[in-house]
């Protein structure tokens, strides 16, 4: 078997997604949270198209089972809804690779507006069919979507402030450092 070393890009690519994983159990606003800056960032940076996928939603399944864990009190694999939670991260990632083939600022804010967009409906769809909070009508499905509107504006605000700051973050530093731009 032949020993290949694991390019530089890539480590810190993970190094990344890791720290924005990790920094979901740090006091933030609600919903205020670098989650689909890091499947985006996932999405487009690495190359190795299972690696997008796998790294970003390993890391948010880890940082999920510790914030489980100080909501339920106890370690929670998989909460009510949580294929439906994982399935958007996989659009979002998938968004990423998509959308942001040439990078650009006005792609960027596009595809964040778009991954915004995916994990509300996404996400609260998934709370009207498994929490048992609303009825299984269309004017329940309604209800809990209005109900969620007043934390879209600190998703937006999160994918916006951590998409910026990580793909331009990352971007200057390849400019500076030619062993990450290799990714």
């Amino acid at each position: 078997m032949k020993n290949e070393k694991i390019p530089i890009s890539i480590i810190v690519i993970t190094l990344i997604v890791a720290a924005l994983a990790a920094s979901r159990l740090l006091p933030h606003p609600f919903n205020f949270s670098p989650v689909a800056a890091l499947a985006l960032f996932g999405g487009a940076r690495y190359s190795n198209k299972a690696s997008a996928f796998i790294i970003p939603l390993a890391a948010v399944w880890v940082s999920d089972l510790f914030l489980n864990y100080a909501w339920f009190g106890k370690f929670v694999p998989f909460y009510d809804g949580a294929l439906l939670t994982y399935s958007a991260f996989a659009l979002i990632v998938l968004l990423g690779m998509l959308g942001l083939k040439k990078f650009s600022a006005g792609r960027l804010l596009a595809v964040s507006l778009s991954a915004s967009i995916i994990f509300f409906v996404v996400s609260n769809f998934g709370v009207w069919a498994f929490s048992k909070m609303y009825p299984l009508t269309g004017e329940g499905l309604l209800s809990c979507y209005v109900a969620a509107l007043p934390f879209f504006r600190n998703t937006l605000a999160g994918d916006m402030v951590y998409s910026f700051l990580i793909f331009y973050g990352y971007a200057l530093a390849a400019k500076n450092i030619p062993a990450l731009r290799a990714a």
